[in-house]
């Protein structure tokens, strides 16, 4: 009796990608004539490749790896049964070191490198069982590609995707990714901006918008970590508009990453350094706290890596104005001591020169700039300062009627530029890039202009008819 002759092969290939009909009942009798056992049948074997190597994520990958999970989800039919590549757990590494990752905050390019380079170095580690993947291949395009926009070198350290290794008790980013970690999610933390700039206009931690009088000497931040105290002086006689002219910034220490530092600025004297001359605290190479100067006499950063904490400090025309972005636990820890905070809880109700929003703009102002004479006085009605802030603000937002209100009180040109600036900070500080913008209730600039001119009037008549 004749047997039928097996044909030798391969691996059965059982793509999850386009799964097969089952076969017939006949072909399966047929496969068992003879003597023998016939080859596996293919349906258990993609069944458990499709458990196995054909699972989604179970959840959506942040945008720093959009295109790598987009790949995954593409080509995951390319997965093999006994191809034991293990490109995705390389992503997900790549993914959870960079999730808390933020780009505005300094060491942001570092720290992206190491993580690149980390998921390069897994990557190579699996390129000879990877090498008919898709995947894999998309994957080492990608990083690639992103090395070369950041400037990153393909030799340096590297991240670990072991918690308890990269644990930075200086960098808290590193504290927090951890301690998340430890608790089993990982979310990055909330940030919180506040700004100070002009007559001057505060925008709280709250994103809520103040105008202020606050004459003297006022806190701006008083929590376990910072405090922060800014000085108004007048700036025009008859006119409660104060704007700042001293800014002090308390550094406080903490643990073995910096002892406490006192920065000061005050009007033509913005320095690059700390009162005890340094320009950093802590120890090693990679400071926990530094002052970068951006323009000399002008502009100063401060980054506060142990505490996640960024300042910026300007000098525009005669006075000073600051934006800051801290996180959110750290902004609430304060005693019950501490709750006169500008920051915080905004200005009092008694110092408050807008009213529920709106601001009491005066038809005309004209004043002398500092040290200017009669000859060159800045006039401005309320056409020619709108049309002079429109220049540098297109959007007709809360910084754009700002600086009106500014141009109308001081007739300082210089208070344009302060407004300007303030609205770059927030686009470099603020997390939230839907807030940026804040836009006021109708007739928050303009009202009662017609009022008071009216009233002008029936005053002048009276005058001269009585």
């Amino acid at each position: 009796m004749m047997r039928k002759k097996r044909k030798r092969g391969g691996p059965i290939a059982c793509s999850c990608s386009s799964p097969a009909a089952a076969p017939s009942l006949e072909s399966r009798r047929a496969a068992w004539t003879g003597m023998g056992r016939a080859a596996p049948f293919c349906a258990a074997a993609r069944a458990e490749q499709e458990r196995r190597c054909c699972r989604r994520p179970s959840s959506p990958l942040p945008a720093v790896a959009v295109f790598f999970s987009l790949g995954l989800l593409l080509h995951a039919g390319d997965c093999q049964l006994q191809t034991p590549c293990r490109i995705q757990k390389c992503t997900t590494d790549f993914v959870s070191l960079t999730a808390h990752l933020n780009s505005a905050i300094d060491g942001f390019d570092l720290e992206f490198c190491k993580a690149l380079r980390a998921y390069s170095a897994c990557t190579y580690r699996n390129s000879k069982v990877c090498r008919g993947n898709l995947v894999y291949h998309s994957a080492v395009l990608g990083i690639s590609d992103l090395m070369s926009q950041r400037n990153c070198s393909k030799d340096g350290p590297t991240s670990s995707t072991n918690p308890e290794v990269t644990h930075d008790p200086c960098n808290y980013n590193g504290r927090h990714g951890a301690r998340d970690h430890r608790g089993g999610e990982q979310t990055p933390p909330t940030y919180l901006f506040c700004g100070l700039f002009g007559d001057p206009h505060l925008r709280t931690f709250r994103d809520h918008f103040q105008t202020c009088k606050v004459e003297g000497a006022w806190p701006l931040i008083d929590n376990n970590y910072l405090s922060v105290q800014v000085t108004n002086v007048p700036v025009v006689p008859g006119s409660s508009a104060t704007a700042t002219n001293k800014i002090t910034i308390i550094f406080k220490s903490y643990q073995d990453c910096t002892d406490q530092k006192v920065y000061q600025a005050v009007t033509d004297d913005l320095p690059a350094a700390f009162v005890d001359g340094t320009t950093s605290g802590g120890d090693g190479d990679t400071k926990s706290l530094r002052i970068v100067e951006r323009v000399s006499g002008r502009y100063v950063e401060m980054h506060a890596k142990y505490i996640g904490t960024t300042v910026f400090v300007r000098q525009l025309g005669r006075y000073l104005t600051l934006a800051i972005r801290m996180p959110e636990e750290l902004v609430m820890a304060y005693e019950e001591s501490q709750d006169l905070q500008l920051c915080v809880n905004g200005c009092p109700t008694s110092e408050r020169i807008d009213n529920s929003g709106h601001l009491p703009l005066p038809v005309m102002a004209q004043a002398l700039t500092h040290g200017a004479s009669s000859q060159t006085r800045n006039m401005y009605t309320l056409e020619n300062a709108s049309t002079k802030c429109h220049e540098k603000m297109l959007v007709k937002d809360i910084y754009f009627h700002s600086c009106v209100f500014d141009l109308l009180t001081t007739g300082d040109a210089n208070f344009t530029a302060a407004a300007h600036s303030a609205l770059q900070d927030v686009e470099a500080l603020h997390p939230r890039k839907e807030r940026w913008h804040i836009f006021p209730s109708s007739g928050y600039i303009g009202q009662g202009n017609g009022l008071s001119l009216s009233l002008g009037l029936v005053c002048f008549m009276l005058v001269v008819f009585l």
